[in-house]
């Protein structure tokens, strides 16, 4: 499941597809809010200032996105997010909630949310897949949260995780095929 980034929307994350696994189903959601005009797009949760970030709104998102899985898919035990920016903090939110409904996370360009959850003790013992990639000049995400995800992850998941020398905020060929690398031993996990 793709989760765009913030004044995207659910088309925004397509052209991912050809980079991903064979055999995969992929489906697009688009984020509940519109950002402040004249921002194009959608948002999953309002960013109030660059070096800020709610956590509640980042759970207010993710709760609906679960909500729609559970609509939509019913058993959920196979699904893999995969956001980029804003997507991957709520792909993230969203396993700590539902660890027993989110199989694997890509995150990339994101963080996860500071806070304790309930199911965070649950995440350091079961330690799901997760990747994290990020750009080393990715100046859109507060330095503070990527201290905050790279401590906090390793904990809490089985991570694969890369930084991509040179990147902004945005994805390389080289993170894409790191992804697909990813998601196919996910994939070939799940059939086992």
């Amino acid at each position: 499941m793709l989760l765009h980034g913030y004044g995207a929307d659910e088309n925004d994350l397509f052209g991912l597809v050809p980079h991903l696994p064979d055999g995969v189903a992929v489906a697009s959601v688009a984020a509940p809010l519109t950002p402040p005009w004249p921002m194009p797009g959608r948002a999953w949760y309002r960013i109030d200032s660059l070096n800020s970030r709610d956590s509640a709104g980042i759970t207010a998102a993710a709760e609906a996105l679960l909500r729609w899985l559970d609509a939509e898919t019913g058993d959920s035990s196979s699904v893999a997010l995969l956001g980029f920016s804003q997507g991957a903090a709520v792909a993230l939110q969203a396993l700590r909630l539902a660890h027993d409904r989110i199989a694997a996370v890509v995150a990339l360009s994101g963080y996860a949310a500071p806070g304790d959850l309930p199911g965070d003790a649950v995440l350091r013992e079961r330690k799901p897949p997760v990747f994290w990639g990020r750009g080393s000049r990715d100046e859109v995400i507060p330095q503070n949260l990527v201290d905050h995800t790279a401590q906090w992850l390793p904990g809490h998941s089985e991570l694969s995780g890369r930084i991509y020398p040179g990147l902004t905020h945005s994805i390389s060929e080289q993170e894409l095929a790191d992804v697909c690398v990813f998601l196919s031993q996910w994939k070939d996990a799940i059939r086992s």
